[in-house]
């Protein structure tokens, strides 16, 4: 019977083509802008740590002086990092930054490329669970004895090797020649949760380099930098040793104890540094700290705005009225049947059969909306990425949308084809038959 329903259905699309039109026009724009706005909102808010969220966190420290910042920053000195590098607490734990460098090799002929490099420890890669094409991370002896390595992604390693097995092989950074220990595969969380402060949607780094050489080659810092107080800077170490903030702190606690003990370290940490005239704040030493697992990182640093809520509600309520337009139409359309109708009526079919042809005939509308709302809504992100240079992060369709948004296309058609299709379906016999 559901098939001679869709038969039926679509015989009376094809009868009013122009009508029925206008309602699959009026579903697809209201479900493609929706879908546009949840899609951003999705990417967003998703959290790409999964199941270890609750186990990664960022560190805070309140390092300022009275009557600066209102808030945490959060990026550490170098000076703190330095200390909390040697807490034998955390499982894991890892600095960082960002930089960059010329890329060379040691083929005359390759052109020299500038890239993003991410400063780091070797622990950052199983922070992160980054996956290993060839090799592994530099030796956790480096990060306190400076080596010359480096790991590079396969996307690089297929512009300088071929994407052969480069291990081994030595590239130059700004001249200075660095040996490759590992190349990463494919690897782009969305967003970059470990450092949204350089772009929660920018592209992961293609190489990583050990921190330890940073007092020694004295990188440039392609991220933000913010002090409280004015300190002169005649040399980089200056700013080692200065109140500036610049870098991110990563440990890896696996539970709530060792989350508590952490915290209570970094309280006596605090207290010490007072001691020596540093945080100067009159804020308590427990109050100076702040250890955030992945979402509570990603909510403080507004990886989500309130603005893209607001717009994903909007976005709603424009679906609402595109749906009250479509129950005109649909009531239109079907009165303008009940003739039919009562025919069908008068032969022997029941107002339940006559309302669940009639359902179908919406559902079909609804299909055809959502599918053409698909492409809009693909249009619609593809022209964002394009035009404005927004992140293909946050302009990839997700998967997951190929299925629900026929499926909320369907399922509104259906609510805004309720109340015709009761209408119609009461139609009495009788009249139509004394007009005939």
């Amino acid at each position: 019977m559901f098939f001679y329903y869709v038969d039926l259905a679509w015989r009376s699309i094809k009868k009013t083509p122009a009508l029925s039109l206008l309602m699959v026009l009026a579903i697809s724009i209201g479900i493609g802008i929706t879908i546009t706005t949840l899609n951003v909102y999705k990417m967003m808010s998703f959290n790409p740590a999964g199941e270890r969220s609750d186990e990664l966190n960022a560190v805070q420290l309140w390092s300022q002086g009275p009557d600066s910042w209102d808030e945490f920053n959060s990026l550490v000195t170098y000076q703190d990092a330095m200390n909390l590098r040697n807490n034998t607490l955390p499982k894991r734990q890892a600095a960082m930054f960002r930089t960059g460098m010329a890329v060379q090799t040691e083929d005359a002929n390759f052109a020299p490329i500038l890239e993003s490099i991410r400063v780091t420890d070797s622990d950052f890669f199983k922070l992160f669970d980054v996956p290993f094409l060839y090799g592994n991370a530099w030796d956790k002896s480096v990060d306190t004895e400076p080596a010359y390595q480096v790991v590079i992604n396969d996307k690089l390693n297929q512009k300088l090797f071929a994407g052969q097995n480069s291990v081994g092989k030595v590239i130059y950074l700004n001249r200075k020649p660095y040996q490759v220990v590992g190349v990463i595969k494919a690897w782009d969380p969305k967003p970059k949760y470990y450092d949204p402060t350089n772009g929660a949607f920018n592209d992961t780094e293609q190489i990583f380099v050990p921190f330890s050489l940073t007092p020694i080659e004295e990188f440039d810092i392609w991220g933000n930098t913010s002090g409280w107080k004015f300190e002169t800077m005649n040399s980089y170490s200056d700013r080692l040793n200065s109140e500036k903030v610049w870098l991110l702190y990563w440990v890896e606690l696996p539970n709530k104890d060792a989350v508590a003990s952490y915290r209570s370290w970094l309280s006596n940490y605090v207290a010490e540094q007072k001691a020596l005239g540093r945080f100067t704040d009159n804020k308590s030493a427990a109050d100076s700290v702040k250890v955030s697992d992945v979402a509570t990182w990603l909510e403080y640093n507004n990886v989500v705005p309130e603005d893209n809520k607001i717009l994903v509600g909007l976005s709603a309520l424009f679906l609402s009225v595109c749906l009250v337009n479509i129950l005109g139409l649909m009531l239109t359309k079907f009165l303008k049947r009940a003739p039919e109708v009562g025919v069908r009526r008068a032969i022997g079919a029941s107002r339940a059969q006559i309302f669940a042809q009639y359902m179908v005939e919406v559902g079909m509308i609804g299909l055809l909306g959502g599918l053409l709302g698909l492409a809009w809504a693909y249009a619609s992100l593809y022209g964002l990425s394009a035009q404005f240079e927004v992140s293909k992060g946050l302009t990839h369709l997700s998967a997951s949308m190929w299925i629900i948004t026929p499926s909320i296309a369907v399922g509104t058609a259906l609510l805004a084809g309720l109340y015709p299709a009761w209408v119609v379906c009461r139609t009495k016999p009788s009249v139509y038959l004394k007009s005939q």
